[in-house]
């Protein structure tokens, strides 16, 4: 009977494409890792993305749309952030329609201040999505290496397998305008009944049909483990090959006044995510794209005044990006 670990790599081969360069090194680590194996370094990430000795932590710029792009910057330095992921979507802190103006302001205004933009988020899910062209020209221009995509959704009145095979069909035209552009498309793992990739094995899937190291996932830990309970390192290493950089929010499950269930967003390390088995196992496989956290708890009221709101930004991200650092600390970083 083969060991644990040479049937591991046995499975896996069967399903990572084996033309990506780094399979034959990883297989010799692979041996030796526990408790669960690598057998991808992932793909090659773009020349505008330098190897860091620690991932990059970026502000999803979506939590600063009340400032100007500016004091944005000014805000996210205080805080303590090596970076910014732009919304660069319908209402967000770039639209698209104005993409080729405002994109290289706010980029210009981040790199002022001392931050990197390694990575934006959009809305783009095909080449034919509204300003697809505008928005990755512009990115690419200047420097930005990734974006996250828009969402697929599971339509009941569809099957299933239809609403994997436009993705498969959309992913390949995406992947091919992403190489002539040198910059890579991120689809996130979202929790949710109908959202593709919710359930994490059927993105890996499709990306491994894909097969471009210019289409990959943007993992999310805090919807793998909605979705995944106990299970999600087991979709970790299935889907890691193919992970380029990640997102870091919390969460545990309440009740309403109704008795109902439902997932409470919460500070970083005040929820459910296990972030040291998560960060522990990143290290490990070398993990080194930027990290893009979310607050999406409450920490303001609707309609407060600007310099309130931003107090409270002020203090409330500090928590949580010490917090992470921390938390990488502890993993080896």
């Amino acid at each position: 009977m083969l060991p644990g670990s040479m049937l591991l790599t046995g499975i896996f081969l069967h399903f990572i494409p084996m033309k990506r360069r780094s399979v034959l090194k990883n297989l010799a680590a692979a041996a030796a890792w526990a408790p669960v194996s690598s057998l991808a370094a992932g793909w090659p990430k773009p020349e505008a993305i330098p190897a860091a000795d620690k991932p990059a932590i970026c502000i999803f710029s979506k939590h600063l749309q009340f400032l100007d792009y500016e004091a944005a910057a000014e805000t996210a330095v205080e805080i303590g952030f090596d970076g910014v992921d732009l919304a660069v979507r319908p209402r967000g802190h770039v639209l698209p329609q104005h993409v080729e103006r405002d994109l290289p302001k706010a980029v210009e205004a981040m790199k002022k201040a001392g931050l990197t933009v390694p990575m934006m988020t959009t809305a783009i899910t095909s080449v034919d999505s509204p300003h697809t062209q505008g928005i990755l020209e512009t990115a690419a221009g200047l420097g930005i290496g990734y974006y996250r995509m828009g969402y697929y959704r599971y339509d009941k009145n569809r099957p299933m397998q239809a609403v994997m095979d436009e993705f498969q069909r959309q992913g390949t035209a995406l992947a091919a305008l992403n190489e002539k552009l040198n910059i890579t498309a991120c689809y996130q793992n979202h929790a949710g009944a109908r959202y593709v990739g919710a359930p994490i094995w059927d993105l890996g899937m499709m990306l491994r049909q894909i097969d471009s190291a210019y289409l990959g996932c943007q993992y999310d830990i805090r919807h793998a483990t909605v979705e995944g309970g106990q299970a999600w390192p087991l979709g970790l290493e299935y889907i890691y090959p193919y992970i380029h950089n990640i997102v870091v929010k919390d969460f545990h499950w309440a009740q309403d006044e109704a008795g109902k269930w439902y997932v409470k967003n919460v500070p970083v390390g005040a929820g459910m995510v296990d972030f040291a088995q998560f960060l522990s196992l990143l290290k490990a496989k070398g993990f080194e794209g930027p990290i893009s956290l979310h607050v999406e708890y409450k920490f303001h009221e609707q309609d407060e005044p600007v310099a309130s709101t931003r107090q409270k930004a002020v203090e409330t991200m500090k928590r949580d990006v010490q917090a992470l650092r921390t938390l990488l600390q502890a993993a080896g970083w």
